[in-house]
């Protein structure tokens, strides 16, 4: 179209040029009443006339074996070897030039082919132009001839004329004798494809993946824990440990010694608490010997550990200052209760495993005569209380 544009020179849109085919120069010429836009044409003294053309074409938009109703088509002409310099005018179709047919654009020109002239020569172009209509009714249309104004290079003008086409618009053809109205359909439902089921596919086999991590790693820490708490030291380990750090008089200073008894009455607490089940971590050291009262402790440990534990509330608490001493004695005391209370728990658990033992008749008889004991000494005769007495 550029193109087009700098190598030919357009007139102006004619209303309808009249042919002229034995007509004079001054009859040929176009008038001022009939074009839009007037044009001067310049006087040259060539004659004008009439040359009929071929090359007019209509062609659907719409690429189907028959022309529908609102079906739009390209009506126009083609020129070929239009020489450089070559002025055309249009006939003025902007108001439509049949009835039952609607013109949609203006007149539209295109170079299809350009061919550069030899030396001195000007270029040759292949046009085509035309209009784009349609009609909304059905029938046959015969469309007017297409004239059109050309100027050659050299000054002469003349009226292109090409011969007219014909429009048949049709309609969907319906049968009224078998015709049935339908209901709407409903939505077509395809197959399922298998790369629309991917996705859910991945997803599922990425949600399963993370089960099993998680429930992987849930056994993995609760097996870790489990031996983490099987490699963990007994009380009696941990309370002697503790204990043995806080030997020597370092801390046996004044204001070192509520430092020194915390240190040793806390390493007791916690082994209360793992061999006897007693909260002594938030007791009162009344409270605490009340819980072991009931318990197997030697009555000689029991004062002991008393007397250590009132010692040391006198220290922490009243701002008692204890002797060498009383500090010297402390450590040995707490170690003599843990190792005698732990070794107490041993022989239990030894006499417990040898009385299990399958097949050992004489351990099991054993067991039997000590429960009979126990139980009778649960019933006391009178006798029993005597001789008990007096023991």
């Amino acid at each position: 179209m550029n193109l087009l544009l700098k190598s030919v020179s357009i007139f102006s849109a004619v209303a309808m040029l009249v042919p002229v085919a034995e007509a004079s120069a001054e009859e040929t010429a176009p008038q001022a009443g009939s074009v839009a836009n007037p044009v001067q044409v310049p006087q040259t003294g060539l004659r004008a006339g009439r040359i009929d053309m071929e090359g007019s074409f209509l062609t659907p938009l719409q690429q189907r074996d028959s022309v529908l109703i609102a079906d739009q088509l390209l009506y126009g002409f083609s020129l070929e070897n239009v020489p450089e310099g070559t002025g055309i005018a249009f006939p003025d179709w902007s108001k439509g030039f049949c009835e039952g047919v609607e013109v949609l654009t203006p007149w539209q020109i295109d170079t299809v082919a350009v061919e550069k002239g030899k030396k001195g020569q000007p270029s040759r172009m292949n046009l085509k132009a035309g209009v784009i209509v349609t009609s909304f009714d059905e029938g046959t249309y015969q469309l007017p001839p297409i004239s059109v104004l050309r100027r050659t290079p050299d000054g002469r003008l003349d009226t292109l004329f090409f011969e007219s086409r014909t429009m048949e618009v049709r309609t969907m053809p319906v049968d009224t004798a078998t015709f049935e109205l339908h209901d709407i359909k409903g939505q077509i439902r395809y197959p399922v494809t298998f790369m629309e089921v991917l996705p859910w596919l991945a997803g599922a086999i990425v949600l399963a993946g993370l089960i099993v991590l998680v429930i992987w790693l849930v056994r993995r820490y609760r097996r870790n824990g489990g031996l983490a708490a099987a490699r963990k030291d007994p009380p009696h380990i941990v309370a002697l440990r503790k204990l043995d750090g806080l030997r020597g008089n370092k801390l046996w200073a004044p204001e070192k010694q509520k430092a020194f008894y915390s240190g040793v009455t806390d390493a007791l607490r916690e082994y209360i608490v793992s061999r006897y089940g007693i909260s002594a971590m938030e007791m009162t050291t009344k409270e605490i010997f009340d819980g072991l009262s009931d318990k197997d402790v030697p009555a000689d440990l029991y004062d002991e550990m008393k007397n250590l534990f009132e010692r040391a509330d006198f220290v922490k608490f009243a701002k008692y200052v204890a002797t060498d001493e009383e500090n010297a004695s402390v450590v040995p005391s707490a170690v003599r209760f843990v190792t005698q209370t732990y070794q107490q728990e041993v022989d239990v658990q030894e006499d417990a495993a040898a009385g299990q033992k399958p097949g050992d008749a004489s351990a099991d008889g054993q067991k039997t005569q000590e429960s009979g004991d126990m139980a009778g000494a649960g019933e006391p005769s009178s006798e029993g209380n005597v001789e008990n007495g007096e023991k």
